[in-house]
């Protein structure tokens, strides 16, 4: 399996939401994994700022880590705050809105 840890210290314990910043206007990301079997990604939402309705092609697990974000998934709305999580399966339509400025990690499972 190709795909190592990247843009993040090994042996070191980490505050996740300190490893991005925010940009204003902007939705800013930062990979940490990707390979054919997951995709490990951090996001910052300005408030306001969103990711349009797309499918994906694995299991996607949220976590948010500070503020809150709205997901809708298959035409439900779900409203996080720092520390929940939600699963948007596999080629089911969702999309990502920034309730207020947000920060989030994204596991995605090929």
């Amino acid at each position: 399996m190709s795909g190592k840890l990247k843009n993040i210290e090994k042996g070191t314990i980490l505050k996740l939401k300190e490893q991005i910043v925010y940009q204003q206007g902007q939705i800013v990301s930062k990979t940490l994994v990707q390979n054919e079997a997951v995709s490990l990604t951090l996001f910052a939402f300005e408030k306001g700022e969103e990711i349009s309705t797309h499918a994906a092609g694995g299991d996607a697990l949220v976590t948010v880590l500070e503020g809150t974000g709205k997901f809708t998934i298959d035409g439900n709305e779900f409203i996080l705050q720092e520390g929940e999580s939600i699963i948007m399966p596999k080629d089911i339509p969702h999309a990502v809105y920034g309730q207020e400025r947000f920060k989030m990690l994204l596991n995605v499972v090929f």
